[in-house]
């Protein structure tokens, strides 16, 4: 009798104990949405980089570059978080990229200019990758995001510089 009236007990007090608490997976639910940043344009505004933009020259000589302008104008939409673009279909994104290389400008084809559009498709890749992966963490994703503006920055910048020695020799030569 004793040991039956212990048990009831212990059961009792077993069932209060357990009905306060929530279950470990709503907490660990809570918790992560609560950690990881969310992908918003005020998010991506506050990027600390240098966000080089086209000169006249460089504005002009990718005027052509068809690629180039559509890139131009999916970046824009990235910088406002809209990722449409960049969490697309991969075999979609490879093509694009081949086509931007193809397309390149010939005045352009200089090895620093290669080496951006390297990088670019590099992070455009590991972008797509990780918006499309579910066990991605927010906060690499916003990196993600960070390395694609500033490789297309780092194009721009490659373009400009270009056009400028480009000038120079020509200023020079005259001389």
């Amino acid at each position: 009798m004793r040991i039956g009236f212990f048990l009831l007990n212990a059961c009792f007090l077993l069932l209060l104990n357990c009905g306060d608490d929530k279950p470990s997976s709503e907490n660990n639910t809570e918790e992560s949405i609560n950690q990881q940043p969310i992908i918003t344009a005020k998010a991506i505004d506050g990027f600390k980089y240098m966000d080089y933009v086209l000169s006249s020259r460089g504005e002009i000589a990718v005027a052509d570059w068809e690629k180039y302008q559509e890139l131009a104008i999916q970046i824009d939409y990235l910088k406002n978080a809209d990722l449409s673009f960049f969490n697309g279909d991969k075999e979609l994104l490879k093509k694009f990229i081949e086509e931007f290389k193809a397309q390149t400008p010939e005045l352009l084809k200089t090895n620093p200019i290669i080496s951006r559009t390297a990088i670019i498709e590099t992070t455009l890749l590991r972008l797509n990758e990780n918006l499309t992966l579910d066990n991605i963490d927010s906060q690499l994703k916003l990196e993600s995001v960070k390395e694609v503006l500033v490789a297309f920055s780092n194009l721009n910048y490659q373009i400009n510089k270009k056009l400028e020695r480009d000038l120079y020799e020509k200023i020079k030569s005259e001389y």
